[in-house]
């Protein structure tokens, strides 16, 4: 006898359980009001797709997470996986503000055994148009595809299917936020019907596939700009950081200014990674610096605050300099 798929959802809070003064304010309102059971009875269709259980893990404007609660979610994700009866899916409702940070996480910390999707919203549920209720019922759609295990975190809004390594906010309040710049999505939804994906290959295991560490040590990402002084380096150092993203113009660009202080911090055992500002592109090992001879490593196709959940993670599970050069060069 047919059965439904068994869908897990778990709520984080964002924009997506958000509620406004009125129906036409998009712009002020409560993030996180509305809980997981709100926003499912809001949504009879789903009944038709999976049986759905849920669970509210946190209830935050996603602006307010911190890396302890990406720890907190990844341990949550695998627990569920790991169960004997383990759900055919998981879905996590998310602000938009920091989506693309949380999938990134997920990305390099879960096994690839079950569909994980990622939805959210630009508007509030109490808005004229919101665009919660379809992401979400999409997004549980994706989650009962066996076929988009291999792909690891997905994030489904807009009728997009987004890889966590593609997916970015490219804009501050359009619905259609959420997206890739040279890539396209994975996969196209009609409805709650989502096209065939890309050829998948057989689901690779993540990097980081050991108990996950206590916590996360302290990297900070600073910002290339005309003018920008030294002194943010210096200060990121007496602070007392593991590790440091430099943001920077152009190709990975470092300021002649800076030099010395970036000699100082690598001194001082503070790993360095030299990421760009640019949107697309990404930094090439050695191009403009000559990493490798001064001990800095090139972020590659890693944007900056994809580059610091890595080094993070690298930092936190004791890789030496070989090893996370190494990574990022496969990133």
């Amino acid at each position: 006898m047919f059965s439904l798929p068994k869908i897990h959802l778990l709520a984080t809070g964002g924009t997506i359980a958000g509620t406004a003064s009125n129906a036409t304010d998009t712009a002020n309102y409560s993030a996180a009001a509305l809980g997981a059971d709100t926003l499912l009875a809001a949504l009879p269709e789903a009944g038709a797709i999976a049986r759905i259980a849920s669970e509210q893990l946190f209830a935050r404007d996603s602006k307010d997470l911190q890396p302890a609660d990406w720890l907190q979610l990844a341990q949550r994700l695998r627990e569920l996986i790991a169960q004997d009866d383990r759900p055919d899916g998981i879905v996590i409702t998310h602000g938009t503000d920091t989506i693309e940070e949380t999938a990134f996480f997920l990305s390099l910390t879960l096994p690839r055994t079950i569909p994980i999707v990622l939805t959210a919203a630009m508007r509030p549920a109490t808005a004229r148009s919101a665009d919660g209720p379809m992401n979400l019922l999409q997004a549980i759609a994706a989650a009962a595809e066996p076929r988009f295990s291999a792909a690891g975190p997905l994030v489904a809004t807009n009728d997009r299917l987004w890889r966590a390594c593609d997916v970015t906010k490219r804009h501050t309040h359009a619905p259609d936020a959420l997206g890739g710049f040279e890539a396209a999505p994975f996969a196209t939804a009609v409805g709650t019907r989502w096209n065939a994906p890309h050829a998948l290959s057989e689901p690779d295991a993540p990097l980081f596939c050991d108990a996950l560490p206590a916590a996360l040590p302290e990297v900070w990402i600073l910002p290339g700009y005309a003018g920008a002084p030294a002194e943010l380096v210096d200060g990121a150092v007496e602070r007392g950081v593991r590790g440091l993203v430099l943001a920077l113009a152009g190709h990975g660009s470092v300021p002649q200014a800076w030099e010395p202080a970036i000699g100082r911090a690598l001194e001082a055992g503070v790993a360095i990674v030299r990421a760009s500002r640019v949107a697309v592109g990404g930094v090439t090992p050695d191009a403009n610096y000559g990493d490798t001879a001064r001990g800095t490593i090139a972020s590659a196709a890693l944007s900056p605050v994809q580059a610091r959940i890595l080094l993070m993670l690298c930092l936190a599970f004791g890789d030496r300099p070989a090893d996370i050069r190494a990574r990022f060069a496969r990133s």
